[in-house]
């Protein structure tokens, strides 16, 4: 028996015990617990999080039997397009007509600011795992919504703060033109010249861009050290690619890909990423737990998760264990009751959810492997240092959300 299905069953058991105890009876809206997965599924991003994250909630639903005190779970999914309006009017439909209980995934940073304002209005709940924008949690924050997975600021504390440390004291960054693209491009600015480094030069490019000939020439002719990527997803493979065709780190540059994902390393290979410094939130090779897990996903899958599609199973477990506690699906009381439980599982290490809806864990600076060092397909991170979930994100005494009092 694993570790997350000892967790559901006591956590099971004691919400029994609680309603049997009080005499209390289970204050469902309806009568289903809905669950709504909105993400980018054939775009820019599928990879990430994509039919790969909806099978990983589909994966915590049936380990937790399908149901919450005998109330069925049903899941809903949609591809956002990476279209704001796309995905405010999709969560619209969901809460008005499906009466959705939690909107899941969330991807493009754009789309998470859109739908987190409709669950404001519409007293909803979400929770995001895939967008990096800080400022969703900060000048963006509501009552309505947790960010699960990551975000900009312990990218550019662990990544940017690694390359400066080793004499990348000079940067040229490209960027992707959208909230998530500013958001890193503003956290990687302030740490770079906190530490002594300075920016050179950028270029905002379009999201998504397939040909980045013209922005690579301008980070070589910049003569910057280090030429930043504040991009992700096939945006970020294209400008690796680019930058490797055009000799950009033969010449003597260095890159440095501030959200690199598992699965673009897979994709580009050993020979092109070995020595790229990056941070994750999570590894599917980091401890027993994280394996055990892994190895399950890749059973259904035939591929192993992302730290986002990690972070999918456990923020959805996580919502499931408070509302089987809490015998409601009301939305503040969940959110209430989520904040009050330690997050401990194969996913995060001292994980809690702070006022402004940010979950706080311990972050990871990796570095990408050599092929020689490789021991299989997907054995491609050594995990170089831990950064401690205090130290790895935007402190609240800096904070601007509405909900913090600093």
């Amino acid at each position: 028996m694993t570790f997350d299905r000892k967790t559901l069953a006591s956590s099971i058991a004691l919400a029994a015990a609680t309603l049997m105890a009080g005499g209390a009876q289970a204050q469902m809206s309806d009568d289903a617990v809905r669950i709504g997965y909105l993400a980018d599924m054939s775009g820019t991003y599928r990879d990430l999080a994509g039919p790969g994250g909806l099978e990983a909630l589909e994966m915590a639903v049936e380990d937790f039997g399908g149901e919450v005190n005998g109330t069925p779970i049903e899941i809903f999914s949609a591809d956002d397009r990476n279209s704001a309006d796309v995905g405010a009017n999709t969560v619209r439909g969901w809460i008005d007509e499906e009466n959705v209980d939690l909107v899941a995934g969330l991807v493009a940073s754009s789309v998470t600011i859109a739908v987190t304002k409709v669950l404001e209005a519409n007293d909803g709940l979400g929770i995001v795992s895939g967008s990096a924008a800080s400022s969703i949690t900060d000048e963006h924050c509501t009552p309505n919504h947790i960010h699960w997975v990551y975000d900009t600021y312990p990218l550019a504390n662990g990544t940017a703060k690694a390359v400066v440390e080793q004499g990348g004291d000079s940067w040229f960054m490209l960027t992707a033109d959208y909230a998530f693209g500013h958001a890193l491009e503003g956290d990687v600015t302030r740490v770079v010249e906190e530490n002594g480094g300075e920016i050179v030069g950028g270029v905002h490019h379009p999201f998504p861009t397939s040909d980045f000939s013209s922005y690579i020439l301008q980070a070589q002719g910049s003569g910057a050290k280090i030429v930043g990527l504040a991009n992700a997803g096939s945006d970020t493979v294209n400008a690796i690619t680019t930058a490797s065709q055009f000799g950009l780190t033969q010449s003597g540059q260095q890159l440095a890909g501030l959200l690199i994902f598992l699965n673009d390393v897979h994709a580009m290979g050993l020979e092109a990423t070995q020595g790229l410094l990056l941070t994750t939130g999570w590894y599917w090779d980091m401890d027993d737990q994280a394996r055990e897990w892994a190895e399950r996903y890749f059973e259904r899958v035939g591929r192993m998760p992302t730290m986002v599609q990690a972070g999918i199973y456990s923020s959805t477990t996580h919502y499931l264990n408070a509302v089987a506690e809490q015998g409601t699906d009301d939305p503040e009381a969940i959110r209430a009751a989520m904040a009050e439980a330690p997050i401990e599982d194969f996913f995060a290490r001292n994980g809690r959810i702070r006022e402004d809806g940010r979950m706080v864990h311990d972050m990871y600076l990796a570095q990408v492997k050599s092929p020689e060092a490789s021991e299989g397909e997907w054995d491609v991170y050594e995990i170089l240092s831990t950064i401690p979930a205090e130290e790895a994100y935007r402190p609240l005494a800096e904070s601007q959300c509405k909900l913090v009092n600093n």
